[in-house]
């Protein structure tokens, strides 16, 4: 049987130096104290900032107007949610593809979000004792798609302003859409719609917070906080967050894509960058057998840069 050659890449060499005892409990023990040590103190100078959850009710407060656009954009299917695609509905053509893939649409509709309904009809025929709103509701459910779209091509022409607590519209043939936007403010200013969405309303200690959170997601008021505290795609903000460094630096790579063309103008950017990292990530678990790449510690010596005491020695 012939012996086998060789390999610097592969195979090791048997150790031929000196020996040394080594404590492998007290060394371990060392580096969990002074860890630890490190832990606590840069937790004491960091921390993280313990900043208020945005609500809807804090948004109506701060931009009713801004909250009620947003209301109205759910209402006619022009918001982002409703425009999403997997797995929040099924609009044609909305979901991110890697080429003649469409990974998005694979998942199917699983978290079934209709904003029309869940965010504005429903949420508005909860309230109890409102019969203008009621009136409303029903004059909107029983009147023609024709109708429906007539009221909301005249709403979207006006500009609503907010004074005296209340929400103010000029004359415009809109139906009741209105009374509904108002109603809905009005529920938001209340604090009652955040509860109305969590869980779909189903369950008090609700804690899906997925229909809020779109919501919010929709109007300018939400990203205008997360751009003050650099939390925008295009501000790194996967790897920052609210307050103080440092943030989660070790996704620095994963944001890095969203910054540079053709990823930071690309519509499949979430896609094509996912599927770059994936790609990335099966190149470095090769690595180690790849001729040729695996041989670069070696022939670059970089090692005797790392173990320098050992070779001065």
């Amino acid at each position: 049987m012939s012996k086998k050659s060789f390999n610097p890449d592969v195979d090791v060499v048997e150790w031929t130096g000196t020996h040394r005892p080594y404590d492998i409990i007290k060394e371990g023990t060392i580096a969990l104290v002074v860890m630890s040590l490190l832990v606590v103190l840069l937790s004491a100078l960091f921390s993280s900032p313990d900043d208020r959850p945005a609500t809807l009710r804090q948004w109506s407060h701060s931009d009713p107007v801004d909250f009620a656009n947003t209301a109205f954009s759910e209402l006619n299917g022009s918001s982002g949610t409703a425009g999403y695609g997997q797995p929040y509905n099924n609009t044609p053509n909305a979901t991110q593809t890697i080429g003649p893939l469409a990974l998005q649409r694979w998942m199917g509709v699983h978290i079934p979000v209709h904003p029309a309904a869940d965010f504005v009809l429903a949420t508005l025929a909860t309230l109890p004792d409102s019969p203008i709103i009621s009136a409303a509701l029903q004059q909107w459910k029983s009147s023609s798609n024709t109708a429906q779209f007539t009221w909301m091509e005249n709403f979207a022409k006006v500009t609503p302003t907010f004074s005296a607590g209340a929400l103010h519209f000029p004359p415009v043939d809109a139906g009741p859409i209105p009374v509904l936007m108002s109603g809905l403010t009005s529920m938001a200013r209340a604090g009652s719609l955040d509860q109305s969405l969590l869980g779909g309303g189903s369950n008090y200690y609700s804690t899906d917070y997925t229909r809020p959170l779109l919501f919010l997601a929709d109007g300018n008021w939400f990203s205008g906080l997360a751009e003050k505290q650099h939390l925008a795609g295009d501000q790194w903000g996967m790897m920052n967050e609210t307050g103080s460094y440092p943030g989660q630096a070790w996704l620095w790579l994963y944001t890095f894509w969203y910054q540079v063309p053709p990823f930071s103008a690309s519509e499949n950017a979430d896609s094509l960058i996912w599927g770059l990292m994936m790609v990335l990530t099966v190149i470095m678990i090769f690595v180690p057998f790849i001729p040729g790449v695996r041989s670069i510690p070696r022939r670059t010596k970089v090692y005797r840069l790392i173990w320098r005491n050992h070779y001065r020695k």
